[in-house]
């Protein structure tokens, strides 16, 4: 499966830790996240992936506004896998931009929004600090609040519950997926943000917030203590068939434990001796593109598994290691729902 490198996702973080230079080779994507090997000893793991976003310096923080414009535009300047910019003048565009004033970052941020935009490619988006930082909790397999999946529903643009997260706070609490959050800690969330309302919602733990919810034509008020939480992205349990055993594996989410995660439930399953698999990959919106490529690896045994293509068309490829954990049968579920590292 090759992934063409045009999905880009712009952070500025204040996480930048050091100065390699984004043109260079290795870049890798997943969801649109763009990723760099770093051979720089600056990074905290020399050689390993790293996200672009961390790479893009502490130095990026220190330019004005524009600048922060003009280094966006450079970005997709020297990186959009088209050439042609989806039909776009791209340096009309950075002259457009680089002619206004911007008061602040925030200012910044919305141009380069909107500078984006005339991409006219979803997949390439820009992520400011704490849209980021949202990012990364939701990724790393544990946070800090009451577990809640939210929304802004696409028709009333209202901030509906996805789903609560089981054995979280917001889960015995009695949260709803499709309750809509009218208000949060008395704040009302009309016109907020998902990445607003996240924010809001999580905090220390052993804190409450308070969530005014409309489920039907009800009112209700919860008030939740934040909890730690662990996202457990794999379930796994063993199915009597006709056939024998199986061993039936849900995987939610593609985040940063699901590769330990997911090798323990295989190695149970194989003292076990199922004669076969269940991979329910439904509903799983993607994730951390490594965490696929070693999922991937723990059942293939050659073969590659996905590759990525520059703007030059050169391909760099992710392949099987021949350390797959079974050779069982394997059928794998998939809907709608199923997005991105789900279909590597």
């Amino acid at each position: 499966m090759a992934i063409n490198k045009r999905g880009l996702v712009l952070g500025a973080t204040a996480l930048a830790v050091s100065t390699v230079a984004i043109a260079g080779t290795g870049l890798h994507f997943y969801r649109g996240q763009a990723f760099l090997r770093s051979d720089s000893k600056d990074v905290a793991d020399p050689g390993a992936l790293q996200p672009m976003s961390v790479l893009s310096l502490q130095a990026f923080f220190r330019q004005s506004p524009k600048e922060l414009v003009d280094e966006v535009w450079q970005i997709i300047d020297r990186t959009y896998v088209d050439a042609t910019f989806n039909q776009v003048d791209w340096k009309k565009t950075r002259t457009e931009y680089l002619k206004k004033n911007y008061a602040s970052r925030e200012d910044a941020y919305k141009a380069i929004r909107e500078m984006l935009k005339k991409l006219n490619d979803p997949y390439t988006r820009f992520m400011d600090p704490q849209e980021f930082r949202n990012m990364q909790i939701d990724t790393s397999g544990e946070l800090t609040g009451v577990g809640i999946q939210l929304a802004a529903d696409e028709k009333t643009k209202k901030l509906t519950v996805i789903s609560p997260i089981e054995d979280s706070p917001a889960f015995a609490a009695g949260i709803l997926a499709k309750d809509i959050i009218l208000k949060i800690d008395d704040k009302t969330t009309e016109g907020m943000d998902v990445n607003k309302a996240v924010t809001l919602i999580r905090g220390p733990v052993g804190t409450q917030v308070k969530l005014t919810i409309q489920r039907g034509e009800k009112q209700l008020d919860y008030v939740i203590k934040r909890a730690k939480i662990e996202i457990h992205p794999v379930r796994v349990s063993e199915q009597q068939t006709p056939q024998g055993k199986v061993g039936y594996i849900r995987l939610v989410q593609f985040s940063a434990n699901a590769p330990t995660d997911m090798q323990k439930a295989i190695e149970k399953m194989e003292k076990q001796q199922v004669a076969g698999y269940v991979l329910d990959l439904r509903g799983n919106p993607g994730g951390l593109l490594y965490t696929s490529v070693d999922i991937a690896r723990m059942w293939l045994q050659k073969g590659a598994i996905v590759s990525t293509v520059n703007r030059q068309g050169e391909q760099d490829r992710e392949r099987a290691n021949g350390r797959a954990l079974t050779n069982k049968p394997l059928v794998v579920l998939v809907d709608g729902g199923s997005a991105s590292a789900s279909e590597i």
